[in-house]
């Protein structure tokens, strides 16, 4: 009989507390049957600024620490919007031009009509939510497929941002509070702050859940691992908080730049209230259960027409967002915005982190780490004097690497049926 089954004397029987060794070899057998997680990502991530630091040591210093993570934000908050879509198999080829209208009906807003900041992000994220509603009814109602929908959108929204943009004009985004998104940093005390609550939080988290584990008799992690993720997570948080708050400007005497980018405890969030979404609500549940088996879940009672059109929604909003950073940070809006290699390098940075292509499997936490990915190719690749050729060619690579490695996890999980 099993450990957590109840018997007639009384309560569950308590699991026994697994040892640190029992838990590598759980982790390395999941590994072996394909449930590599975002450990690939992780991986390359380490080893590509191991190498980047060592070809230009000016890889490792706090100004270009800092404009890494601000020149991948636009883009990881796109991938962060297209997991939901990729976690039902689907695909949204429109996001990158999508966060270009919303920019451009931000700056129209806000310079052009002069409205309040505000009222020009209400405008801006209200765009994205009702692209992805059109863009959703046609996937789930219609029956269209996403990647015909999308591929139509990505064409006409270039051309309702040039018509937004009247064919050609560039407009300049001014407002100090849109501007400070994406180009001003939060002073260091504050940036502590933050950190210790961050890490304060987390641990609350990792601790509850332990202790409700090991009150109902459930086999638990060890404590020790969960301690080292608690202690793991405060020394990642404390080092870059430090570093970001060394000075950074060349001439103190004209102004001083130092203090964690604003645009990182944006991210923040959004990242803890997508993982919860995911990973602690129903509607969550039900997004994982579609990509899995959709027919399965519609006979499990799951309304799957509305599980799809709120996916493109979250993307679209998502891609309304990343435009207010990209425009935040180019201090403008022009109609190459949202273009180029934006929906390229989103979706590449969701599935380099993990995220499958084949549904049912990913993490918001996989946007950002391929986002990272992403970011640390292009800004190493640059310190170096590479091309933009060779860069184009370099992240198609890892991509295709990334592919590669879930395709081959897949297989390997249904070889082993740890599917």
């Amino acid at each position: 009989m099993s450990t957590t089954a109840v018997t007639q004397e009384g309560p569950a029987a308590v699991a026994p507390p697994s040892s640190i060794g029992s838990h590598i070899r759980d982790y390395w057998r999941r590994v072996r049957g394909g449930d590599i997680g975002a450990l690939p990502a992780v991986a390359g991530l380490l080893a590509l600024c191991t190498i980047f630091s060592i070809m230009r040591p000016s890889f490792l210093t706090a100004g270009n620490f800092a404009n890494l993570l601000t020149q991948g934000a636009a883009v990881t908050l796109i991938a962060m919007g297209l997991v939901f879509v990729l976690l039902l198999g689907e695909i949204d080829l429109s996001a990158g031009f999508a966060s270009g209208v919303c920019a451009a009906v931000l700056a129209n807003v806000v310079t052009v009509l002069g409205y309040p900041w505000y009222v020009a992000v209400l405008a801006a994220v209200l765009t994205g939510l009702v692209i992805g509603t059109a863009l959703g009814f046609l996937v789930a109602k219609v029956g269209i497929p996403s990647f015909v929908v999308t591929l139509a959108g990505f064409l006409a929204f270039q051309g309702v941002v040039l018509l937004l943009m009247e064919e050609g004009r560039n407009i300049s985004v001014r407002d100090p509070v849109l501007v400070a998104i994406a180009n001003n940093n939060m002073s260091p005390v504050l940036g502590w702050a933050l950190a210790a609550f961050a890490v304060a939080g987390f641990a609350a988290v990792q601790l509850l859940r332990y202790r409700k584990r090991a009150a109902r008799g459930l086999i638990n992690d060890p404590l020790a691992v969960v301690l080292g993720r608690i202690v793991m997570l405060a020394l990642v948080l404390g080092i870059a908080v430090y570093v970001l708050n060394l000075e950074r400007s060349r001439n103190v005497l004209i102004t001083s730049l130092k203090g964690v980018p604003i645009v990182v405890p944006i991210i923040a969030v959004l990242l803890v209230v997508w993982t919860f979404v995911l990973k602690r609500t129903s509607y969550g549940r039900h997004i994982y259960a579609v990509g899995g088996n959709k027919e399965a879940a519609r006979r499990a009672g799951i309304n799957v027409d509305r599980i799809r059109i709120s996916v493109f929604m979250i993307c679209s909003t998502m891609a309304a967002i990343g435009g207010i950073v990209a425009a935040s940070r180019a201090n403008s809006v022009d109609p190459n915005t949202g273009g180029s290699n934006v929906l390229l390098y989103a979706v590449g940075a969701a599935v380099i982190g993990g995220t499958s292509l084949f549904g049912g499997k990913g993490r918001v936490l996989d946007a950002v780490l391929g986002g990272a990915v992403v970011a640390v190719i292009a800004n190493g690749m640059g310190l170096m004097g590479y091309s933009s050729g060779v860069k184009y060619v370099v992240t198609g690579v890892v991509l295709l690497l990334a592919a590669s490695v879930d395709a081959l996890s897949r297989r390997r999980a249904a070889a082993t049926g740890n599917r």
